[in-house]
């Protein structure tokens, strides 16, 4: 009999706070710095992480992502790799502004794209549909390449609703309940060639930081 590969196990984990963050702007591919307070609260995630058990960090390639990851590896110490297929949802032309100067400006647009679930996407944007494709091999990819590791994720917003909305078969509508905590951890279990969920906000950082 064939032995079975042992499954892999994922943490999700948001970067931490930047300056576009703290001003309600879109970053989608675009980028901005770590605040003060989000260099020590990703530095806190790490130590309180240092006891999970964590074998690598595979990470966005954006650098608020990379940040994020790097002061968190200063505790954790393991091996880590980044991916342009972790990276945030392309905003396209509404990047760098706020959802309040979107809905001044072009109301009947962005209503459209907020009822379009999984389709919406800004104008010269991406969909929700392609993030969730490339999230979803960046994470088949390293359970291949990492085979019963438990491997923490650090990405966006975007990214990790896309994946958790998808495996809770989601219609991704506005009018449906927040699921999503912030400074949270989400873990998943890749096994048998499937991803499913283990536990939504497992982890509070918050009360770390």
């Amino acid at each position: 009999m064939p032995q079975l590969n042992p499954p892999t196990h994922f943490g999700l984990l948001r970067h931490a706070q930047t300056a576009w963050n703290r001003e309600k702007r879109i970053q989608g591919i675009d980028d901005s710095e770590l605040t003060p307070a989000g260099k020590i609260s990703s530095s806190r995630w790490g130590k309180y992480m240092k006891t999970m058990r964590w074998q690598r960090i595979l990470s966005s390639d954006l650098s608020r992502a990379l940040e994020t990851a790097q002061r968190i590896n200063r505790y954790l110490n393991v091996p880590m790799t980044a991916t342009p297929l972790l990276r945030e949802m392309d905003w396209g032309d509404w990047t760098g502004k706020t959802i309040r100067q979107i809905r001044r400006q072009n109301p009947e647009a962005l209503s459209t794209q907020e009822q379009a679930g999984w389709d919406f996407h800004a104008p010269g944007g991406e969909n929700r549909k392609s993030v969730l494709a490339r999230a979803v091999q960046a994470l088949d990819k390293a359970a291949d390449t990492w085979t019963g590791q438990r491997i923490l994720v650090i990405t966006h917003e975007g990214v990790i609703k896309c994946i958790v909305y998808s495996l809770l078969k989601s219609r991704f509508l506005p009018q449906e309940p927040p699921i999503l905590k912030p400074e949270h951890l989400h873990t998943l279990i890749h096994d048998g060639g499937r991803l499913a969920l283990e536990k939504i906000n497992e982890t509070a950082l918050k009360s770390t930081v």
